[in-house]
C-alpha cells in the first residue's frame, strides 16, 4: 500500500507527495471515481468502535468487494491457509453478456488474492472470535446497516476534527479507493 499505517501494510513504488497530487487531480474530474489514499483509509476505519463494523469495511477495503458480495461471502468462500490466502466473491451484476460470457443463470465468481499479512491474521481472528456457520455470512447485516455504520464512523471523525477529501464516502469509495491502490502500484488495469 501507498504509505504503511495502522491496519494498512506494503510498499508503494510512489511517494506520498505523487499519490496525493494525482488523486487531487481526480477530483477535479466530474466523471473519475473518488477515492481515499491508504492513510485516510487506516484513518477512517479506526472510526469504527465495534470490530464487526470495522472488519465489514477493512474487508472492503482489502478486498474491492461491492457491498452486496460483502454481505454474501461465507467462511467456505475464505481461504487463509496456504501460500497465497484469497476469498471468493460471488456477484450479481454482470457485464453484456456476449460470446464466452456465463449465461444468465450461472452463477459468477471472482477469486481476490489477500495482499496485506495484517489482515489476514485480523480476518482470522474475527472468524474465531464471532464463528459464524460455514455457510453463514460473515456479516449478516444490510447495505442500509453497512451505511449507517458509516455515517455513524463518519460523524465520529468528524467530532474530532478529522475530515476526508472526498466529499460523500460510501461502501464503493472503499472499493473504488482498493483498485486505485492496485492502479499506484502499477498493476495492470486488466488484473485490477
Amino acid at each position: 500500500m501507498l504509505m504503511p499505517a495502522a491496519g494498512v501494510t506494503g510498499v508503494s513504488v510512489l511517494s506520498w507527495e505523487t499519490a496525493l497530487a494525482l488523486r487531487d487531480m481526480a477530483l477535479l474530474q466530474p466523471d473519475l471515481p473518488k477515492y481515499l489514499l491508504a492513510p485516510e483509509v487506516a484513518v477512517l476505519l479506526s472510526q469504527f468502535e465495534d470490530e464487526r463494523q470495522r472488519m465489514l469495511f477493512a474487508f472492503l477495503w482489502n478486498t474491492g468487494a461491492r457491498i452486496t458480495e460483502a454481505l454474501m461471502v461465507t467462511p467456505e468462500d475464505v481461504q487463509l491457509d496456504g501460500l497465497r490466502p484469497f476469498v471468493r466473491l460471488r456477484t450479481l451484476k454482470q457485464r453484456n453478456r456476449g460470446r464466452g460470457r456465463p449465461g444468465k443463470d450461472e452463477k459468477i465468481a471472482r477469486v481476490v488474492p489477500l495482499l496485506d499479512a495484517t489482515f489476514v491474521r485480523e480476518l482470522r481472528r474475527y472468524l474465531a472470535t464471532f464463528r459464524p456457520g460455514r455457510r453463514t455470512p460473515l456479516f449478516a447485516v444490510t447495505r442500509k446497516t453497512a451505511w449507517i455504520w458509516l455515517q455513524q464512523a463518519l460523524e465520529r471523525a468528524a467530532a474530532t476534527g478529522i475530515g476526508f477529501s472526498v466529499d460523500s464516502v460510501s461502501p464503493r469509495t472503499f472499493r473504488h479507493s482498493f483498485a486505485m491502490q492496485l492502479f499506484l502500484n502499477h498493476v495492470p488495469p486488466k488484473v485490477v
